[in-house]
């Protein structure tokens, strides 16, 4: 489950951009084409927040559906793979979202 190996990462990148301070909550974008699994986010969350400045902090993760334009036709869709077809035919396709992992915004405490 490389998730958990991620979910350290955004922890360590909040931390980092909190400056010490508490984290009230932290709002991800997570891309359906990007491979990673939002709810295994979600669930190593508590774990790999506890002791940390973002302990007891509220997670919102935001899914980013995948979308495509064709090359051949110019046209743009909704894709659920990396692996999509247009329907022209085509498998020459410019992914255009989808594959985001993006701390989108944080929710710091008042400082004491």
């Amino acid at each position: 489950m490389h998730e958990l190996s991620i979910t350290r990462n955004i922890v360590a990148i909040v931390e980092e951009a909190a400056k010490g301070r508490r984290v009230r909550g932290v709002t991800l974008e997570v891309g359906e084409l990007s491979g990673v699994v939002s709810e295994a986010i979600a669930f190593c969350f508590d774990v790999v927040t506890a002791g940390t400045a973002l302990e007891g902090a509220s997670l919102e993760i935001h899914k980013i559906e995948g979308r495509a334009r064709c090359e051949s036709c110019g046209a743009e869709f909704a894709t659920a793979t990396l692996f999509a077809a247009c329907a022209c035919g085509s498998g020459r396709l410019t992914r255009l979202h989808g594959e985001e992992l993006n701390v989108k915004s944080m929710e710091l405490m008042e400082a004491a």
